[in-house]
């Protein structure tokens, strides 16, 4: 359901006298209720997706993964989406790799956004115990990219 349906769903809610509006459309489901609030402000409407139920498949009945292990050390994340490259350019030497010794404000990654290329610096001194991203991968905003320990 696209969101300018949905809007006009919350905004007729709001404005009629039902408190509660339920739709399926395809596989989704949305469910409109309105809170009940003091007779001097509005009532707000909530908004809840539900995905259509699905048996389960019992080939995708497992038990439960163990969660991954959390890197221990300090974590350096991204400031910024783009593209992470360990290197320069293609063909030179990464910046830093496992075991490597870096300085505060040694520039460790570069992330581009936009066309612009933005070295990214260490904000710890110490080794470099994991590289958490692979070379031309995307990343988010406080994304971790390296472990120093």
């Amino acid at each position: 359901m696209d969101l300018r349906k949905l809007k006009t769903l919350i905004d007729l809610v709001a404005e009629s006298s039902i408190s509660e509006l339920e739709i399926t459309e395809g596989e989704g489901r949305v469910r409109i209720v309105k809170n009940s609030a003091p007779q001097y402000a509005p009532a707000a409407p909530s908004v809840q997706y539900m995905p259509a139920p699905q048996a389960p498949d019992a080939s995708a009945v497992a038990p439960a993964a163990a969660a991954p292990a959390v890197p221990q050390g300090h974590i350096v994340t991204s400031p910024m989406v783009g593209s992470f490259y360990r290197a320069p350019s293609p063909g030179a030497e990464a910046f830093a790799q496992v075991g490597d010794t870096v300085k505060e404000g040694q520039t460790i990654c570069i992330i581009e956004a936009m066309k612009l290329l933005n070295e990214i610096e260490a904000d710890k001194s110490g080794v470099i115990k994991e590289v958490l991203v692979e070379n031309g991968q995307a990343v988010e905003y406080g994304q971790p990219l390296f472990v120093i320990g």
